[in-house]
C-alpha cells in the first residue's frame, strides 16, 4: 500500500492510498481538484500535470518519450513535471508528494 499526498492550487494537502492501478485514477477516484484526467490515463493529455517533491522524483522515475513530448505542451512544465496517469502504484512511490499544476 502506497501513500501518495497531492497538494493543490488551494494548498491543501490530501493523502490518499493505493495498492494498484495509476496515480491518476486514485486522484481522480478521490475527486482530487485540478486532476481531471480527460483522457482516461492513455497520455494523450496533460490534464493530470503535477510537479513531483524534489526529494521524490527518484522513487517515480523519468518520464517516458511520449510523456514528455505532452509535457512539451504544458506552459508551466519544468523538470520537476509528470503525468500522473503514467506513475504506477506500488510500494516503491510510498510517501511521494505531488502538487497539481492547476
Amino acid at each position: 500500500m502506497a501513500k501518495i499526498t497531492f497538494i493543490t492550487s488551494d494548498n491543501e494537502k490530501i493523502t490518499l492510498e493505493g495498492d494498484s492501478g495509476n496515480v491518476m485514477q486514485l486522484a481522480v477516484n478521490n475527486s482530487v481538484k485540478g486532476i481531471d484526467g480527460d483522457c482516461g490515463g492513455v497520455c494523450s493529455c496533460a490534464t493530470c500535470h503535477v510537479f513531483v517533491s524534489e526529494n521524490d522524483i527518484a522513487k517515480v522515475g523519468e518520464a517516458s518519450e511520449i510523456e514528455v513530448d505532452m509535457l512539451e505542451l504544458a506552459d508551466d512544465a519544468n523538470e520537476f513535471s509528470r503525468l500522473c496517469c503514467q506513475i504506477e502504484i506500488s510500494d516503491a512511490i510510498d510517501g511521494v508528494e505531488l502538487t497539481v499544476a492547476k
